[in-house]
C-alpha cells in the first residue's frame, strides 16, 4: 500500500489567475467586494495548505478600486507560502497574497507559474 503524499512543507511562491466572476455569481451588490476578499483567502488556503492567509494592502485596494459593487472579473495574484517566525504561532507557515503584474496581452492563456525566490 502506498503512503499518502502530503503537502510539502517548504517555502514556495506561485502565480495564479483567479476568476472572481464565477465565485461572485448570484451575490448581492453590496457584498461583492467583501465576498471577493473572502474567496481569495479561501483560494489561497486551499492552494497552499495554510490556515493563516494574509492579504496585501495593494490587493485589497485593487479589489475595492471600483467600489463595493464592482470587483474585477479576474485577478492575477502571487501567493507565497512563508515560514512563520513568531514563536507562539499556531502554524509553522502562512500564506501572503499579493497582486501580480498583468501582461499587456491580458490574462487569457496564463496558467499557474512557480516563481523562484530571489535572495
Amino acid at each position: 500500500m502506498s503512503e499518502k503524499k502530503g503537502r510539502k512543507e517548504e517555502v514556495i511562491t506561485r502565480e495564479y489567475t483567479i476568476n472572481l466572476h464565477r465565485r461572485l455569481h448570484k451575490c448581492t451588490f453590496k457584498k461583492k467586494a467583501p465576498k471577493a476578499i473572502k474567496e481569495i483567502r479561501k483560494f489561497a488556503e486551499k492552494a497552499m495548505g495554510t490556515k493563516d492567509v494574509r492579504v496585501d494592502v495593494k490587493l485589497n485596494k485593487q479589489i475595492w478600486s471600483k467600489g463595493i459593487r464592482g470587483p474585477p472579473r479576474r485577478i492575477r495574484v502571487r501567493v507565497a507560502r512563508k515560514r512563520n517566525d513568531d514563536e507562539d504561532a499556531k502554524e509553522e507557515f502562512f500564506s501572503l497574497v499579493t497582486v501580480a503584474e498583468i501582461p499587456t496581452e491580458g490574462l487569457s492563456g496564463l496558467g499557474t507559474k512557480v516563481i523562484e525566490e530571489e535572495d
